[in-house]
């Protein structure tokens, strides 16, 4: 194939220099070249390469042409025609001598033609410098020159060609070269063929000098082919007897395993057969008990005719008749019990005990009828068949024959199953008092029809009967019910008993639905798989929209515990349907019952196709808003998923996918785009909830993950049966990379990258879910032992938080991976501060085992850090953060104490200003002896420093300090700080003091509240000794809103008296310092305190500012309106004559506080509209 391929691809070379298609041979140069087939372009690169064709003069001066303009190309246009028309004719002249010459050489000699030709080639070469060369066959030119048809033949099948051969940039060359064709379009020719330029080939090996030889290598070659098929041909005759072999064992291996199906067939027959003839049995059993029961209802009714034909024969035997129909009528009360026995064809001995002592001294004769009236029922079912059939045969003579050996056996105490026959046959025929025979033909059907009327009778009656019994009381009806229900024959009869045993009690409680429930399960048992599926089940569905919870609660049981009874590709289908629908039920017991139950009903799955499926069901009961479901789903569902699906990785994979999507979902915290804040979601209560109960999911599957591990250990050589935790040794074996262990791999590649990425979404105020998170990474390092702990989780967060780490003891193929949470970016390196930082300080160092490092690595981000000088504090409030967190476990508190303590007493006066923040941010979690002991006295040490920025910064944690305790020791010593810091006298030292109070005024004690009050009527009584206004407005800024969240608290008479109205007053001496919304609610509050209008006060204040007073009481009213209202302290001074109303002045004073309250909400607003 490639000596064809060569040879038709120097045909075409040929033919494109023989027909001058330059443009297409030196596309087809190049196309080559790509092509690797560096032997058919050689001639076409001499070709191109020829200086004589191509010189390199003129091949430069074309490449340094600019581009022509039109003119330019049109006027070299017309210069080269000129050339052309007389080149063209110097060429008709020289080729007229050359056929001269010719002819005279021609007269002159006979040359050989090889020398003609080569002359005839030369003379062609000067005047066609594109076809001179030599040839070792016959060219074109030997058959003359081609004619048009034999062109456009060519030009066709060489464009077949070269699109064939998949040059297709050549071939588009070639399309363009050729100007006066259509390539596209072939005419119906001989030569118009498919793959027309092969067929020319094999043509043309037949006319040349080196046909033969390129014939002798394809034999050649077609020999080693057949060589080749030989070999193959006996290879497959092997395979083919090596088959045959297979087939007789696959033939072989078919007939027994038809043989052992036959067998099994066989058995399923005589399965079958014996489940139909145990069901016969089991009918006949209950046909028996039917006539047994009828039996004994024939003894009973019969016995009074007895005793009235005895009467007749002797007077004694009346007497003792008499006294059993007397014992008869007190009897059924006492038989009320044993009625029920008798319906299902068994009455107790107790019972029999009862009659017995409630008969007490009777007479002897009718206690011995009573006792042996009743039959042993173990004794009546095998013979009771024949006892009929031999009293079948009886004469009337033998029957009065027998009734006397009858009589003798009650007298006895004696009686036998055969004897009970006798009796009911006798008596039916002593009853009638004729036609005996008749009746004894007749017994057997009379029997089944007596107890199929009693069934009857019985269906009928307890619809009517049911709505008339005490509901505590129904219960007591489910025997006769079920009875009903397993014996009736109509199958609607059956169906309406059944909806009545479903809706027995309207509204049942759980003892009530725990015996509905039994009394279905005993009646599934009984009644078998398909009359629990056409008769039960419809029940189910036809429930599970019902109003009531409690009858929806009743279909969640009887899923789990009827599934049993039902065939097992209906339990995966109707069943966990309507589990499905009651999984969205609105009430929460409800969906707990259905959690329960599907729990139940998931072992007697048949398979698991529907994994999936209750999958899904268990996210979203795991996500159900209710506790208790989650609480239930968490518990019992979750295992049993886990047990039956066998797909724990799928389940883990599924958790972390929710938890991280679920933040995902959420708005981010900011809207500028690459700030930390953009990364950061603002979670709703939906996804909080969710994130929380999968997390908690997360903590439950722990265990089971980490049996897995163990279970899945490809190194079963070093880890020990009784090992819970991976030694060092087994860490080396497994960073080796020589086994693949994914469950123990997917803890610090699949769960830890998760988690993280989880908890850079989770802003700073999400303390309860990074709570959750810290308390599983805890349980980790529990689990999985101190050496993972060691060598892979605190190597893994120390590489998230940026830090370098150890990871020689990880496989070097996860490396990329860990390497990978390395924080790349500034923002990406504050987010692991603040997002990553507390998880590894709380959850990693945070183990008991890990303390030391823990203080290490506290002690190296917040002082060592600190001190280097290249490090800057770009991140200081995310570390504060992140030890704020920290604190929040309290096993943690005296180390960080440690720590501080060493800040404090350090030189750094940076340092010390993040130990007054980080006391500020400790403070909530502490207790008043921490505080005591701790806090207040670093507090105090920070306070007396000659570092300005550093005393201020302890004053904000003084404030947060009176805000948390009531204690009046602390709050005496924060007075007594604050006395020292306001004797600085600086501005920034009393604004500090002012705004750090302020925030604790709504908590702290009533003494501090009136130290502040009066600090500021001292500090406004004292004119500010700056001129400058800024400050001038800071500084009443801060005590009005001092004044404004005072005012919102219950303070004193003399206080208001004495500090607040003076206080106010001193403010508004300086107008130009006031905002306007604090000035109209200072003003507000100075005229309801002082309990007079603006005008009285205006006259206090002469000299002040006169025209507030004025330009206040326009707006509001002279003295009236809502502003004009007296407080509490000033509504004994009224006049006498407003007595009657001095009760309504309680309630007055209530109002104006919450007023005051909901006013300084209202001037908020009114200051921020004003800024």
């Amino acid at each position: 194939m490639n000596a064809e391929r060569s040879s038709l691809c120097n045909f075409v070379v040929n033919f494109l220099l023989e027909e001058n298609y330059l443009l297409t041979a030196f596309e087809l140069l190049h196309e080559l070249l790509d092509d690797g087939r560096d032997a058919q372009a050689i001639r076409l690169k001499d070709f191109f390469s020829d200086p004589s064709r191509f010189p390199p003069d003129q091949i430069s001066r074309y490449n340094s042409l600019r581009v022509a303009d039109p003119q330019s190309l049109l006027e070299e246009k017309e210069k080269l025609a000129e050339k052309l028309a007389i080149s063209e004719y110097e060429l008709r002249l020289a080729q007229e001598d050359i056929t001269k010459l010719k002819t005279e050489v021609q007269k002159k000699s006979d040359p050989p033609i090889d020398r003609l030709e080569e002359l005839n080639s030369d003379e062609c070469g000067d005047s066609r410098p594109e076809i001179q060369r030599k040839k070792k066959d016959k060219s074109f030119t030997d058959l003359g020159p081609l004619k048009n048809k034999e062109r456009r033949d060519l030009n066709c099948a060489v464009k077949e060609y070269l699109l064939l051969a998949g040059y297709r940039l050549t071939a588009m060359t070639f399309y363009e070269e050729v100007t006066d064709q259509n390539l596209d379009v072939w005419q119906d020719t001989p030569a118009c063929v498919s793959d027309a330029l092969r067929h020319y080939y094999y043509q043309y090996l037949s006319s040349t000098s080196e046909a033969a030889e390129e014939k002798i290598t394809m034999l050649r070659t077609n020999e080693l082919l057949k060589k080749e098929n030989e070999r193959l041909n006996k290879e497959k005759d092997e395979f083919l007897k090596i088959k045959d072999v297979s087939e007789g064992q696959i033939s072989s291996l078919t007939k027994s395993i038809e043989s052992l199906q036959k067998d099994l067939r066989d058995k399923e027959k005589q399965v079958q057969s014996l489940k139909q003839l145990l069901e016969n049995q089991r009918r006949n059993l209950n046909d028996t008990r039917a006539e047994i029961t009828a039996l004994k209802m024939h003894i009973e009714g019969s016995r009074s005719d007895q005793y009235l034909a005895a009467n007749e024969v002797d007077p004694v035997q009346s007497q003792c008749v008499d006294k059993g129909a007397e014992e008869a009528d007190s009897f059924p009360k006492e038989v009320e019990t044993p009625a029920a026995e008798i319906v299902g064809g068994l009455i107790s001995e107790d019972s029999i005990s009862v009659a017995k002592e409630h008969m007490g001294t009777k007479d002897d004769l009718v206690e011995e009828e009573v006792k042996n009236m009743i039959p042993d029922p173990v004794d009546v079912a095998p013979e009771v068949n024949n006892g009929s059939d031999e009293v079948l045969d009886r004469s009337p003579k033998n029957q009065t024959q027998d009734s006397k050996e009858l009589l003798t056996s009650l007298s006895n105490g004696s009686i036998s199953p055969k004897d009970c026959e006798s009796i009911l046959k006798l008596d039916s025929g002593t009853g009638r008092g004729s036609d005996l025979k008749s009746d004894n033909a007749n017994s057997e059907a009379s029997s089944e029809k007596m107890g199929l009327g009693t069934i009857q009778i019985l269906a009928d009656a307890l619809p009517k009967i049911v709505p008339y019994v005490l509901i505590n009381h129904r219960e007591e009806l489910l025997p006769l019910m079920m009875c009903a229900i397993e014996r009736h024959p109509a199958s609607g009869t059956r169906d309406s008993l059944t909806h009545t045993l479903f809706n027995l009690i309207k509204r049942p409680d759980e003892q009530q639905r725990r015996v509905i429930m039994d009394a279905c399960v005993s009646l599934a048992k009984n009644v078998g798989e398909m009359r629990t599926e056409t008769e039960l089940l419809p029940q189910c569905w036809e429930q599970i929209n019902h109003s009531y919870e409690e009858r929806r609660l009743l279909v969640a049981q009887s899923c789990g515990e009827l599934a049993e009874y039902v065939r097992p590709e209906i339990r995966d289908s109707l069943i966990l349907s309507i589990v499905q629908q009651l999984v969205e039920d609105s009430a929460t017991v409800v969906r707990e019952a259905a959690a329960r139950n599907l729990a139940l009903l998931l072992p007697l799955f048949p398979n698991a196709d529907k994994y999936f499926k209750v999958e899904e069901m268990m996210f979203q009961l795991i996500c159900d808003p209710s506790g208790l479901v989650v609480e239930t789903t968490l518990k019992e569902l979750l295992p049993a998923v886990i047990k039956w699906g066998n797909k724990l990785d799928h389940i883990l994979r599924i958790l972390l996918s929710h938890a991280v999507s679920s933040a995902q979902h959420c708005p981010p915290l900011s809207g500028v785009e690459g700030s930390v804040e953009s990364h950061l979601r603002v979670l709703g209560e939906r996804e909080r909830w969710n994130i929380d109960v999968l997390l908690r999911m997360l903590m439950e599957l722990l265990p089971v993950v980490h049996q897995k591990a163990i279970e899945t250990c490809p190194l079963t050589s070093i880890i020990k049966s009784e090992d819970t935790a991976f030694s060092v040794s087994l860490l080396e074996r497994y960073a080796e990379g020589h086994s693949e262990w994914p469950m123990f791999e997917w803890m610090h590649v699949g769960c830890f990258a998760n988690l993280l990425q989880l908890a850079c979404m989770l802003p700073q105020k999400e303390d309860h879910l990074r709570n959750r998170i810290t308390k599983f990474l805890l349980a980790v390092s529990v689990r999985f032992g101190e050496s993972y702990l060691t060598h892979i989780e605190i190597p893994v967060f120390l590489m998230a938080v940026g830090e370098e780490a150890d990871i020689r003891f990880l496989p070097s193929a996860i490396h990329p991976r860990i390497k990978g949470l390395r924080p790349r970016t500034a923002v990406a390196d504050r987010l692991a501060t603040l997002c990553v930082l507390p998880l590894l300080l709380a959850g990693v160092l945070g183990a008991p085992s890990k303390r030391e490092e823990l203080a290490n690595f506290l002690r190296k981000i917040l002082v060592e850090d600190k001190i280097k000088e290249d490090q800057s504090s770009a991140h200081s409030s995310e570390i504060l953060d992140a030890v704020r967190y920290l604190c929040t476990f309290e096993e943690h508190h005296s180390m960080i104490f440690n720590i501080l303590w060493e800040i404090v007493v350090s030189s750094n006066a940076e340092l010390k200003i993040n130990a007054a923040k980080l006391l500020k941010t400790i403070v909530p979690y502490i207790d008043e002896k921490v505080a005591t002991t701790h806090v207040l006295p670093a507090l105090v040490t920070l306070g007396s420093d000659q570092n300005l920025n550093v005393k201020y910064a302890s004053i904000d944690a003084f404030g947060a300090v009176a805000q948390h305790f009531k204690v009046d020791m602390i709050v005496d010593k924060i007075r007594v700080q604050m006395d020292a810091f306001l004797e600085d006298g600086s501005h920034e030292a009393t604004i500090a003091v002012v705004r750090a109070l302020l925030v604790a005024i709504p908590h702290t004690t009533e003494q501090l509240r009136e130290y502040l009050l009066s600090k500021i009527f001292q500090l406004s009584a004292s004119p500010s000794s700056t001129t400058d206004v800024m400050r001038r407005r800071e500084r009443a800024n801060a005590f009005c809103e001092a004044i404004r969240a005072l005012d919102a608290t219950d303070m004193s008479g003399a206080s208001v008296r004495e500090y607040l109205l003076p206080a106010i007053q001193n403010l508004l001496k300086d107008p130009d310092a006031l905002d306007p919304a604090h000035k109209e609610a200072i003003e507000i509050i100075m005229k309801e305190r002082s309990g007079g209008t603006l005008e009285a006060i205006g006259k206090v204040m002469v000299g002040a500012h006169l025209g507030i007073a004025s330009s206040v009481t326009s707006f509001f009213g002279e003295g009236s309106g809502l502003l004009g209202k007296r407080d509490t302290s000033e509504s004994a001074a009224a006049p006498s004559g407003q007595g009657p109303e001095s009760p309504k002045a309680a309630p007055q004073a209530e109002d104006t506080r919450f007023r005051r309250i909901m006013r300084g909400n209202f001037t908020d607003m009114l200051r921020g509209k004003g800024q």
